[in-house]
């Protein structure tokens, strides 16, 4: 997965259509979700389309798994696992994901529709950083 710096500077110089074009793009190279992970537990709540977020190695280095059932949500959760992928824990569960996500000014950039779920995608992101730091 390309860093959020990279995404930053290629998304900051597209116009409105190729910036869709471009979320759809990071979704489609998130990790591939296996079914199985796709449960209850986690879902993101609060997202117009359906999220899923699962946490995977440990504290030192965690590595997100994420996917929806639309496109262009797919691409804002890619943004949002971007920001964290491969961190310590303890920096993740501390960060302030929608800070590192201001460059792409969402509410302005996307419907409310599209965007409403993003506080959700980070505080899960955040609650599975802060429980795998805890141990």
């Amino acid at each position: 997965m390309r860093s959020l710096q990279d995404i930053a500077e290629e998304y900051e110089f597209l116009d409105a259509d190729d910036r869709y074009r471009l979320l759809i793009e990071l979704g489609r190279e998130l990790d591939e979700m296996p079914a199985p992970l796709k449960t209850d537990a986690t879902l993101v709540r609060g997202c117009s389309a359906a999220v899923w977020v699962y946490p995977t190695g440990d504290a030192g280095r965690l590595h997100f798994l994420a996917d929806s059932n639309a496109a262009i949500t797919k691409g804002i959760v890619a943004l949002v696992v971007a920001a964290v992928q491969d961190r310590p824990a303890d920096e993740v569960a501390a960060m302030d994901v929608a800070d590192e996500l201001a460059p792409f000014d969402l509410k302005h950039q996307l419907s409310s529709n599209r965007t409403q779920g993003v506080p959700n995608m980070i505080a899960l992101v955040q609650e599975h950083a802060a429980r795998i730091a805890a141990g």
